[in-house]
């Protein structure tokens, strides 16, 4: 949620930040309208709630000949009173509703545009060239024994499947590699639960556009997360934390859950787009003003992770039309895969400014007793899908596939062999 009084102060910054996502800048004008009037009726509301206590007080002091016409009076106020009152509060349900669906402020320097518009910062690497031709990560897992999609299917349906011996080494070998990785850099690591209330989901932002990706269990009024990132961001819900205990950086272990709505026909072989799959997710309270320097740096800790694992990938900065609700800027790495001839996404990190903390109320207190709200961020540090990059980018002719050296003592062997060799 964006802060009223900054828009109030600067309605240019939306305006901009609106065009740049592709977003309608009408929605600014509205904004200001109901706050004024919003703001008008409270003023309505007091001035007459203050004159009604006045009569009020006034009768018990009046003669009988002045008491009938006060209190007349005080009943057309109690009339007057409630009209406004009800007014109030009907402009403020409509301001908290369009306000809800306004995404965050683009930071500057973020590219303009949709989805295609990303701009790339840095290639790290160069593809590998192979001498032979290189199968894709299912064939592959398929001949080591370690994906399953049939069984997967038969079991759960389509785009669900099986780790299996070395293929489930591998996923827990390089979770427990993020996992140590995030602890030596001074995360909390967590294993946070994956049912949330709505109101958590919605603080996150991620009941707007993208609500159809969700799972949610009427039943139980619960959404399965689809990242760590909602959980995490809604355990210091409505908290003040003390300002010295910024940043707080958090590392998340869960399953994530995506119904994948819209993707029929994309990605339908291997594990690359599934509808369960396991992550661990960097997150963090900062101060505002810290938080540009702490997304840089969840940034260079996935880029760690990935040279760690001698990936070829490209760091991008996505354009403000695909940035989602909450982020105000987002850089993804994405690794390089052989078989598709092109990168795709392995990590991502959003600053999301103190727009998740202002709709889950997090806040700090300030060296002056004031309450303010902090920033929050969140960043990838490694998920299933990392296995895909691996083993297309390490194979051998012969089907098997040597683990990079810092993974080794995470899965306990040098080389995955295919099944029977």
């Amino acid at each position: 949620m964006i802060d009223l009084r900054a828009l109030r102060d600067d309605p240019d910054l939306l305006r901009a930040s609106q065009r740049a996502r592709g977003e309608d800048e009408s929605t600014v004008d509205r904004l200001l309208d109901l706050d004024s009037r919003r703001r008008s009726a409270l003023t309505r509301f007091e001035t007459l709630r203050a004159e009604q206590k006045s009569v009020g007080k006034s009768v018990s002091k009046a003669s009988p000949e002045e008491r009938e016409e006060l209190l007349s009076k005080a009943k057309g106020l109690a009339a007057d009173v409630k009209e406004a009152e009800s007014e109030a509060e009907r402009l403020a349900e409509e301001l908290d509703k369009v306000l809800a669906g306004v995404p965050n402020i683009v930071e500057q320097g973020a590219p303009e545009g949709g989805v295609d518009d990303f701009t790339v910062l840095e290639e790290v690497g160069v593809p590998r060239e192979f001498d032979f031709t290189p199968r894709d990560h299912l064939e592959l897992g398929e001949a080591l024994g370690a994906i399953d999609t049939d069984r997967g299917a038969k079991v759960s349906g389509a785009r669900f499947y099986f780790l299996t011996g070395v293929g489930a080494m591998l996923e827990l070998g390089l979770l427990n590699m993020a996992m140590q990785q995030a602890v030596a850099n001074g995360f909390t690591p967590m294993i946070p639960p994956v049912l949330v209330k709505p109101e958590t989901m919605e603080g996150t932002g991620f009941l707007g556009a993208h609500a159809d990706e969700i799972y949610h269990l009427p039943s139980d009024d619960l959404y399965l997360v689809g990242t760590s990132e909602v959980p995490l961001a809604g355990y210091h819900a409505e908290e003040i934390l003390a300002a010295d205990a910024l940043p707080r950086r958090y590392i998340g272990w869960s399953p994530c859950f995506r119904r994948e709505a819209g993707s029929y026909g994309k990605d339908t072989r291997g594990i690359i787009r599934v509808h369960q799959f396991n992550k661990i997710e960097m997150f963090v309270f900062s101060h505002p003003e810290q938080a540009h320097d702490e997304h840089l740096r969840l940034l260079a800790w996935e880029r760690e992770m990935l040279d760690k694992l001698e990936l070829p990938y490209r760091v991008v900065d996505i354009a403000a039309g695909d940035l989602g609700t909450s982020a105000a800027r987002k850089f993804d790495c994405e690794a390089w895969i052989p078989t598709q001839g092109r990168y795709r996404e392995l990590t991502s990190t959003s600053n999301c400014t103190d727009f998740q903390a202002r709709r889950l109320n997090v806040r700090y207190r300030q060296d002056d007793g004031k309450p303010r709200f902090a920033a929050t961020l969140n960043g990838t540090l490694a998920t299933t899908r990392w296995i895909v990059a691996i083993l297309e980018n390490h194979q051998r002719a012969d089907g098997s596939v040597v683990v990079p050296p810092a993974l080794r003592p995470f899965v306990g062997r040098e080389v995955l062999e295919p099944v029977g060799k």
